[in-house]
């Protein structure tokens, strides 16, 4: 069932894709309208998955799910992975690697493999300051709290000198 993010609660579990470019504003609205469609229809062992979406900066998927209600099952998460290849392969844009690093550039969105961001980070073109993207928060509080932070305060602080 769908519900609007914001209603959901902290506790909710949160599965965030970043995209490895910013989606133009004809495509949000087509992702939009299929996320609508996966989520009315996205169920566990037959019960309402009670979930929202957000999609933050063009570029970034955020899945919540209230798992007061049901939890999501082996057979739901597959489902989720499976919308989100569908996607990658509709607008050839890679969502799934977890070995990226996205940052702010001042209002600039900037995305890195990992090799290049610890590369930055060695020659000082980022610092502790620079503000990144922790895609491993696991519920909307941690998300609402420690996605969008300093670098300083994710784990792409073992990269800084």
């Amino acid at each position: 069932m769908l519900v609007d993010f914001n209603t959901l609660p902290e506790e909710s579990r949160v599965w965030i894709y970043q995209a490895n470019r910013s989606f133009t504003e004809q495509e949000i609205q087509e992702i939009e309208s299929k996320l609508d469609t996966f989520i009315e229809n996205w169920t566990a062992h037959g019960g309402d998955l009670h979930s929202g979406y957000l999609i933050k900066y063009k570029r970034f998927i955020v899945l919540g799910l209230n798992q007061n209600l049901n939890t999501a099952t082996g057979c739901s998460i597959d489902a989720s992975v499976n919308f989100i290849q569908q996607l990658e392969k509709q607008y050839n844009v890679d969502l799934m690697d977890k070995m990226n690093v996205s940052y702010k550039q001042g209002e600039f969105i900037a995305y890195k493999s990992l090799t290049e961001f610890k590369k930055m980070a060695k020659d000082r073109a980022i610092s502790k300051n620079t503000i990144v993207f922790n895609n491993l928060v696991n519920n909307i509080a941690e998300f609402n709290e420690n996605w969008e932070v300093p670098a300083s305060e994710s784990w792409h602080n073992r990269f800084l000198n």
